[in-house]
């Protein structure tokens, strides 16, 4: 058996519907609150930045170089100005995904 006890839920019996017309077992925004705090406390969070567009491009062809895509450096260039447009971002987590994008299209396992 597996116990766990937490300090943020103040009401952990259903109230009444006499209290409160619109309340449910639990507050709403206890709920949210309780995730919320949860995450702060064990969760882990991962900045992804932009950065510019000559280190992203660098980043692309990294990971292209690592993972043996063999593509020639025009198209990779094209292909990475183009993702970045689509997405809105220029970051590490966006050369990743265009790699394995691309990896995917040619049939390689990344």
């Amino acid at each position: 058996m597996l116990f766990y006890a937490t300090s943020n839920r103040r009401h952990l019996m259903p109230r009444d519907m006499i209290e409160n017309e619109r309340s449910t077992a639990i507050n709403p925004g206890e709920a949210v609150e309780e995730k919320v705090s949860l995450s702060d406390r064990f969760g882990l969070w991962l900045g992804f930045h932009n950065c510019d567009q000559p280190t992203f491009l660098a980043m692309v062809q990294a990971y292209a170089d690592h993972y043996g895509l063999g593509l020639d450096e025009e198209t990779l260039r094209a292909r990475a100005i183009e993702w970045s447009a689509t997405r809105g971002a220029r970051s590490g987590r966006v050369a990743i995904q265009l790699v394995r994008t691309l990896a995917g299209e040619m049939g390689k396992a990344v």
